[in-house]
């Protein structure tokens, strides 16, 4: 899906459904991984749909879906599914509603620290990516244990 038909469907998604949206910071998934960052993630966004969608916070009959092998720790049944962005309708809204506000972020962040071309690459490693780190180091925003390998202490 482009750019501009996943901005569409972030909007009717936001219009019609209910939804949170939540991340990890760079120095988190350099603390406890981007598996588990991702699981935190998870659970921060149920929390915002529970503060924005009350309504649904105490329902004995919800049951979340998530992409991939691990579920986070919520308060409701949590199925994993490979590939669940690809089958199941709200864990596509969830992927959409995730890459349209990561690519908004980065745009923000591209403000800050114009050198590294974030509003292009939205921090992808490509080949400018890349070459923008190596000119003037990881930014602020960079996970260390991406783009640096661990020393032994």
């Amino acid at each position: 899906m482009n750019e501009q038909k996943r901005e569409r469907a972030a909007g009717l998604i936001i219009r019609q459904a209910a939804w949170g949206i939540a991340s990890a910071e760079a120095v988190e998934i350099d603390r406890i991984n981007i598996l588990q960052a991702s699981l935190l993630a998870m659970t921060r966004a149920w929390e915002a749909l529970v503060l924005a969608f009350p309504q649904y916070g105490g329902q004995k009959t919800l049951r979340a879906i998530v992409d991939g092998l691990h579920v986070p720790p919520l308060p409701l049944p949590c199925e994993a599914q490979v590939k669940a962005d690809a089958r199941v309708p709200e864990v596509m809204a969830a992927s959409i509603l995730a890459k349209t506000a990561r690519d908004s972020m980065m745009l923000r962040y591209s403000w800050f620290y114009p050198e590294y071309g974030y509003e292009r690459h939205k921090g992808y490693p490509t080949k400018a990516h890349r070459e923008a780190i190596a000119r003037y180091g990881p930014s602020p925003i960079q996970r260390m244990t991406f783009t640096v390998k661990p020393i032994d202490l």
